[in-house]
């Protein structure tokens, strides 16, 4: 980068009348996206980019937490900062229910999960709403971070009746393929999206900067016979997933 230097930051003397910050971090995104900073590579200090750019350390400073919270560029305690990895998106369709094992190895991508949680536990209220419980009865709980190609890209928590999932710690690499065995598996379901940003926890989880943006996903699945059968409520990495539906114009009325 250091004999790039001088090139990337000329543009910082246009007349555009952008704020400094701005035009510093189009600048570093533009030397990230046409290849002359690749993943991994360091940054110069603060005080370097400040020098080599005429501006100042607050500048810098605010360009740089930008794409930090953008994705672009990740910060590791006492060792600088870094252009991000480069993450492959992954595109899936919310028109078919299938898991994550099935969903990633059609892909070819190779698949693992880390344990979060798995056991039965006392339902929460929540829990007992959708799945249909009363304070009586067991919930099996089992929380994974799903990993695809050395990249975690999802945190999944699923709530089933104990009922149904006596044993959550025998379960393998497919929660589907466990209920498919026992008659369990759903054949429907409904999800809600929303958008939010990371906390602390899941942040350090997915390997991203506090704040970065997520897809949260609430799923209530069914079996055949209309019975709930799973609770599930995941955290998608916003910076890896594009979520797709089909939508289909119904026919007009006069038509039918």
């Amino acid at each position: 980068m250091a004999e790039a230097a001088p090139d990337m930051f000329a543009a910082l003397r246009d007349t555009s009348g952008a704020p400094l910050y701005l035009r510093l971090k189009k600048t570093i995104e533009d030397a990230v996206r046409n290849g002359v900073l690749g993943p991994g590579d360091a940054l110069p200090s603060e005080r370097d980019i400040a020098s080599k750019a005429d501006v100042s350390r607050v500048t810098v400073r605010k360009a740089v937490q930008d794409l930090v919270r953008g994705g672009v560029l990740i910060q590791r305690h006492g060792s600088g900062t870094f252009v991000a990895p480069r993450v492959e998106r992954v595109e899936q369709s919310l028109s078919r229910l299938t898991s994550f094992t099935e969903d990633m190895a059609r892909r070819g991508m190779q698949v693992r999960s880390e344990w979060l949680e798995r056991g039965v536990f006392p339902p929460s209220p929540a829990e007992m709403m959708v799945l249909g419980l009363s304070s009586r009865e067991l919930v099996a709980r089992i929380g994974r971070l799903r990993i695809a190609n050395d990249t975690p890209l999802a945190i999944e928590r699923a709530s089933l009746s104990a009922s149904v999932l006596p044993e959550p710690t025998a379960i393998g690499s497919s929660l589907y393929a466990a209920l498919e065995k026992t008659g369990h598996r759903p054949v429907r379901a409904v999800q809600r999206i929303s958008a939010a940003n990371l906390g602390d926890a899941d942040a350090a989880l997915l390997d991203v900067p506090v704040g970065s943006a997520s897809l949260n996903i609430e799923r209530i699945s069914y079996l055949a016979t209309g019975k709930v059968i799973e609770f599930t409520r995941s955290v998608y990495r916003g910076d890896t997933y594009d979520f797709v539906a089909e939508l289909r114009i119904p026919e007009p009325e006069a038509a039918r």
